[in-house]
């Protein structure tokens, strides 16, 4: 018997990965992928609490500028970011900023200036989104969201590009290619991100960015080189609130 996925609760009526009600969960919603992040992240909200942590999905809410916003961890890769979002927007969740780290792909990205680059668009380089619509559509941000955070960006001064990522379904397939069996292909797949000026490596965005489409919520995310740094986190709550005053005035 086929359910829709807002009726895969437990038994006590919260969704079934992230355990979470409406209510617990703000309109506005940070996105890490490593749960220990959330606590980080968290820190950065008025009277922040825990809602819930079951598997790789570690939840908080708190304020900002007296709105009700939340963090919640996605683990890594598409399907379980898929899960996330997909309980989280069964939440009442609508703006998604994803905040993570990433991996350097074409010579402007090797820039050491840079920290890290605002994701504008995602190479569908993974297997989850091809079961929501097919590879043809594409995986981009919202202009609302990502022209928040490049705002932020210039405001504060901080060193953040624009670009492409890359997400992928395999870390090691980007960094053991040869121990692969599919290595001659897997080579030339990133000699072609490297010439076309893909700015970043990860796993996670163009599952973010197509199901927020396909949903009908907004989503942008920005991303750290190497590992994460605190101007990552500024620029993302801050960008939530300019979001926030935004739809205040609307």
């Amino acid at each position: 018997m086929r359910i829709q996925s807002k009726e895969v609760l437990t038994e006590d009526g919260r969704q079934y990965h992230i355990h979470c009600k409406k209510g617990e969960v703000g309109k506005y919603v940070l996105l890490p992928g490593d749960p220990f992040r959330t606590d980080i992240i968290a820190s950065h909200f008025d009277d922040p609490h825990l809602v819930a942590h079951n598997r790789e999905h570690k939840t908080w809410s708190g304020y900002l500028d007296g709105e009700l916003v939340s963090v919640c961890s996605t683990g890594m890769g598409g399907p379980s970011t898929a899960i996330a979002l997909e309980e989280l927007i069964h939440c009442g969740a609508e703006v998604f900023i994803r905040v993570g780290t990433c991996g350097r792909i074409c010579e402007e990205s090797y820039n050491e200036e840079l920290e890290g680059v605002v994701i504008t668009g995602a190479i569908r380089d993974e297997g989850t989104t091809i079961h929501y619509i097919p590879i043809e559509y594409p995986a981009i941000a919202d202009r609302e969201v990502t022209n928040a955070l490049v705002e932020v960006t210039k405001e504060m001064g901080y060193p953040f590009a624009e670009g492409i990522a890359q997400s992928k379904d395999s870390f090691y397939g980007q960094h053991d290619p040869d121990s692969m069996p599919d290595a001659p292909r897997l080579h030339e797949r990133w000699a072609c991100w490297e010439r076309s000026g893909v700015m970043a490596s990860e796993m996670e965005t163009s599952t973010l960015f197509v199901v927020a489409s396909v949903r009908g919520v907004k989503a942008g995310a920005i991303m750290a080189y190497g590992s994460m740094n605190d101007h990552t986190i500024e620029i993302a709550c801050e960008a939530i609130r300019k979001l926030i005053k935004k739809d205040r005035k609307e």
